[in-house]
């Protein structure tokens, strides 16, 4: 039996946390179909993510190591600032 690689499913692969798989089922519908729009903003999207999410924890890890209270509070608050 062969998989059906449908955007729907990759949605839900994103939505469960798959990514990996999600993203090889957007890379094999664009394959197929170049011009498919919602194929490549999952490229896009899952692409991108995976980038941030390695800044995101360099950064995070960075975060922890502040070590005096005041400074993590002071720090917080300017991060919220930006959200």
């Amino acid at each position: 039996m062969s998989s059906i690689k449908t955007i729907t499913l990759a949605t839900i692969y994103e939505n469960q946390g798959l990514k990996e798989d999600a993203l090889k089922i957007y890379q094999d519908i664009l394959d197929l179909q170049p011009d498919n729009e919602e194929a490549r903003l999952g490229v896009a999207r899952l692409s991108t993510n995976a980038t941030h999410s390695l800044a995101d924890s360099k950064w995070l890890e960075l975060f922890n190591h502040i070590a005096d209270p005041k400074q993590n509070q002071k720090f917080q608050e300017w991060l919220l600032q930006w959200n």
